[in-house]
């Protein structure tokens, strides 16, 4: 795959390739590398707790995660702040994507920064709730899988259904209509309960660029 879209040049974000190599991964490889590290959790975490408990605790971690999820995108990936410096690493993390929606190798985060961050987010739930933990952070780990593969899905999968449907037209809202509404992707709820949720006033509709169409605020 020669760029985001067949008339359109990757964005680089470094000079040095190795370095560039690791700001892109394919859903494949992602798919890979957390079908290993998920039950290495579950295996980390095995008989520490009940399995009734194990579920809690797990739940507790997604919940955490949703929170996560929201205020992270909301509050960092979309801080505006006067220091160029932050500026650029925003720009690095998350506002590429902005500026190359379609970029397929682009719409999940590198396991060179998502691995280090889940860990050092499990070893802050281990410190907080010894073994216990692990099954926290399991869910909070989980949340995020399933939140990665369900925005890659929204910008790059046909997504049916009530709740793809849903779930894709809110995220397209956000990047082409509101890209200050609609943090959530895969909790939208929190939209709702923060008063950040896209509210079209008319049917207009726009296009996505590929094809899919947006709910938009008429002018």
């Amino acid at each position: 795959m020669k760029g985001p879209t067949s008339d359109e040049q990757r964005l680089v974000l470094f000079e040095n390739r190795w370095l560039e190599k690791l700001t892109v991964v394919s859903v494949g490889w992602f798919a890979a590398t957390w079908s290993i590290v998920i039950p290495l959790i579950v295996w980390a975490g095995w008989g520490s707790v009940s399995p009734l408990a194990a579920i809690g605790l797990a739940c507790a971690g997604w919940f955490a995660w949703s929170l996560f999820e929201y205020f992270v995108h909301g509050k960092l990936f979309h801080w505006e702040p006067g220091w160029l410096w932050v500026q650029q690493v925003i720009f690095v993390i998350h506002g590429n994507h902005h500026v190359q929606p379609r970029d397929k190798l682009r719409s999940l985060m590198p396991p060179i920064v998502s691995i280090p961050v889940g860990a050092i987010i499990w070893s802050l739930f281990w410190l907080a709730a010894g073994d216990a933990g692990t099954w926290i952070a399991l869910g909070f780990v989980g949340g995020y899988v399933v939140y990665d593969l369900t925005h890659y899905a929204c910008h790059h999968w046909s997504m049916s259904g009530l709740l793809g449907g849903r779930l894709k037209r809110h995220h397209m809202q956000h990047h082409f209509v509101a890209d200050h509404k609609n943090y959530g992707v895969t909790t939208i709820f929190w939209d709702q309960v923060f008063g950040t949720r896209f509210e079209p006033k008319s049917k207009t509709q726009c296009n996505d660029g590929s094809g899919n169409e947006v709910l938009q605020t008429a002018e």
